[in-house]
């Protein structure tokens, strides 16, 4: 933790600054940075994030991440910025964001600065430039390249391609093979102490259990072929024990004889199929006739699937033990277990492990080597390089953190980047220009449904976009989910395609894959119960036109097939020549019903019912005009704008409460942050975050549109006599005149 009182400076005097509806911590000098430790982390905007998925440099996020969790937390942000600072005669140089270090600002009155700075001497007289006084990042990633290709690099791990001599290559890349490699500096697979410790002691642990079957004759039944002749028991004991025990059922019930050698169902199934020796559904089936005392063929009558583990049992076991035979009885068979029942009990105990794999006769000629001394040798080599490599990552982490530790402060400690706008937030990916807007809070996720079941809580309309890069690498793909936080979400839909710039300047096709629905602005609230009313007016209309046309189709359709009355005084057609005698015809279908009479009442019910309707409207339209007409002429606007309160209140006042509870933690929280405070996205902020189309300042712009829709001429008639018909209604009843009076009044 850093010093409370900062020296003799007397107790630290934070400063904060107001954003986002919280209280942020400013972090402008070297005395905050060091005593960061001290500072509250209840106030801190953070508590821990990710470290991929956020726009700053991986290997100095793995640097801070010291347990190597994949996530950075207060306690490791604390110690990388006493860790730093300390390295320095002035902690202000942490603020500058520049990967540029004066050696002179190395502090050299500490031994570990001592050291720093030597290794950055060394680094500059590799680089060529011995008499320089500023080290920078990139001089110190050559080296560490051109230090890392080395054979030796200090990180006490050998690969196996550094290795000269043959026979030990062999041991480390078996070594490798059963226990996994380790990643050198250079990127190669390789071996640690731990590891060719853990191997060797598994290989004297197998050699030993091993030992004991050259030394018990009861676990060699078969001099010298005892492991061959194992593995062709094994491979067959249990298919023997199945016949032999089938064999005595039958001996003790003659029925059973014809269910174990299976039915003629089970035959007649097996016909069906392409068969061969090695045929799985065959090879269920008995390993030979089944009959009460019989003896096991080991050769003609043996199911053919297992003739050739029978035949390798017979040559590797039988005849060692029993000479050479034709047949194999139930006794035969029980001694040939008990011979090998000692080794059978002796395998079950060979440690466990994959070294084992190798075989015995590998791991004993691996012994015999004495590859372990020789390797550990090698290892002992590379760590002697260890405190030189230690130095140059010590210079390459300074740097780094003079660079790269204010940015992730002020994304963590605070959100001063994403609130002053002066630097984009290290959260923010990229721009999404899409509908006429460019929407600058957007974030990379992972699953775009997973993310939204939280993201949703933060009120804001959220887009989520599938990215594609075409012609850098096809098939490269990732999401991202935008805040929309001004416009209107009119055009806004599944399947809309768009352009997203990442924060490196490349360019994904974007198309929105899922939305989460929240208010936008008070703007599009205000509207938004006109849009519906007119959208279902719409909707009504056109389902009244279709429906109309239909009937107009059906009724066409129906006079198209009524059959055609002759003239007065035409001619009859002349009949047809009778057709040769055929088979009686079917009965004819029923004629088709007469369509119905024109029922003249019942039309004219309908006609005076709409009449009535619609004079029932006209008289409450006229009511509600006469009523606003008589109003003294200082309450009509009011009363105007209570109705349009009205229509527009409800919606507008849940926008406004849904907007003012915006806020940014939903949508990290669901990215793997751990945000500790409220932090709001107001209204004029909102604003800010996306930008709507404009034309740029002193633009000149042409209102003449060659391509413009020409209103036909009829459309003018219609509206002015719809005009002058009002204006004449309203001086007959004598509304103008009222209207008149008022004014003078």
């Amino acid at each position: 933790m850093g010093d409370e009182t900062g020296g003799n400076q007397g107790p630290m005097q934070w400063k904060f600054f107001r954003a986002g509806g919280f209280d942020q911590v400013r972090l402008d000098t070297g005395r905050a940075l060091m005593s960061l430790g001290s500072l509250d982390q209840k106030l801190w905007a953070a508590l821990s994030c990710p470290t991929r998925g956020i726009e700053l440099d991986q290997r100095t996020l793995d640097i801070i991440d010291s347990d190597h969790d994949g996530r950075i937390r207060a306690g490791e942000v604390i110690a990388a910025v006493e860790w730093a600072g300390n390295l320095l005669k002035q902690p202000d140089l942490l603020l500058k964001r520049e990967d540029a270090l004066p050696l002179a600002e190395i502090d050299d009155a500490k031994p570990e600065g001592r050291a720093v700075l030597a290794a950055a001497r060394r680094i500059l007289a590799k680089s060529g430039k011995p008499d320089s006084d500023t080290i920078t990042l990139a001089e110190v990633a050559g080296v560490q390249e051109v230090f890392a290709a080395n054979d030796f690099n200090g990180d006490g791990i050998v690969p196996a391609e550094i290795v000269d001599d043959p026979a030990l290559r062999s041991v480390i890349e078996d070594i490798i093979a059963c226990l996994g490699g380790e990643t050198d500096r250079g990127g190669l697979p390789g071996v640690n102490l731990d590891k060719v410790k853990e191997f060797f002691e598994a290989a004297e642990a197998h050699a030993k259990w091993a030992a004991k079957a050259d030394q018990d004759p009861a676990l060699n039944p078969v001099a010298g072929e005892s492991e061959h002749a194992a593995e062709a028991v094994t491979a067959v004991a249990a298919k023997l024990d199945d016949w032999f025990t089938r064999c005595a059922l039958a001996a003790f019930d003659t029925r059973a004889a014809g269910p174990l050698n299976r039915s003629e169902e089970d035959w007649a199934g097996l016909a069906g199929q392409m068969l061969s020796p090695d045929s799985a559904a065959l090879a269920e089936f008995p390993l030979a006739g089944v009959a009460a005392g019989a003896d096991l063929p080991l050769g003609a009558g043996l199911n053919p699937a297992w003739g050739a583990a029978i035949a390798r049992f017979k040559a590797e076991a039988v005849v060692p033990l029993l000479g050479e035979r034709d047949s194999l009885s139930a006794e035969d068979w029980a001694a040939i277990k008990a011979r090998f029942a000692a080794r059978a009990a002796w395998a079950k105990e060979m440690p466990e492990g994959p070294v084992g794999a190798l075989g015995t006769e590998r791991i004993r000629t691996i012994l015999g080597q004495d590859a372990q001394a020789a390797i550990e040798s090698l290892i002992a080599q590379d760590l002697a390089l260890e405190a030189e490599a230690k130095a140059i990552d010590s210079v390459d982490k300074l740097l780094r953190c003079c660079r790269d530790l204010a940015v992730l402060l002020n994304n963590f400690v605070a959100f001063r980047d994403f609130y002053t706008r002066k630097h984009k937030a290290v959260f923010q990916a990229g721009t999404l220009f899409i509908d006429g807007r460019s929407c600058d809070l957007c974030v990379r996720v992972e699953e775009p449904g997973k993310h939204a079941v939280i993201a949703t809580l933060s009120r804001i309309y959220l887009v989520y976009c599938e990215c594609r890069r075409r012609g850098v690498d096809d098939g490269e793909k990732m999401y991202i989910a935008a805040a929309v936080t001004d416009g209107d979400s009119d055009q806004l839909m599944v399947g809309r395609n768009g352009v997203f710039y990442d924060r490196k300047g490349g360019d994904w096709d974007a198309t929105i894959v899922h939305i989460v629905d929240h208010p936008i602005s008070i703007r599009q609230s205000f509207w938004a119960p006109y849009k519906k009313v007119g959208k279902i007016i719409a909707q009504t209309v056109e389902k009244m036109a279709a429906a109309r046309a239909k009937a107009a189709d059906e009724q066409a359709a129906a006079l198209a097939v009524t059959p055609k009355i002759p003239l007065p005084g035409a001619k009859p057609a002349p009949a047809p020549a009778p057709a040769p005698a055929a088979p009686a015809p079917a009965p004819a279908a029923a004629p088709a019903a007469a369509p119905a009479p024109f029922d003249a009442g019942r039309f004219a019910g309908i006609f005076a019912a709409l009449g009535l309707a619609v004079g029932a409207i006209g008289t409450a339209l006229a009511s509600v005009v006469t009523g606003f007409l008589s109003l003294p002429w200082w309450q009509i606007p009011l009363a105007l704008l209570g109705a349009v309160l009205a229509v527009s209140g409800p919606s507008m006042i849940i926008a406004s409460f849904k907007l003012h509870q915006r806020h940014l933690g939903p949508i990290l929280d669901a990215n793997g942050w751990a945000v500790n405070t409220h932090a709001r996205i107001n209204i004029p902020f909102g604003t800010a975050l996306t930008h709507l189309a404009k034309l740029p300042d002193g633009a000149q712009r042409s209102l003449k549109d060659p391509y413009a829709q020409k209103e036909p001429p009829w459309r003018s008639v219609v509206v002015a006599g719809v005009v002058l018909a009002a204006l004449a209604l309203a001086w007959k009843l004598g509304w103008i005149a009222k209207l008149v009076a008022m004014v003078h009044k």
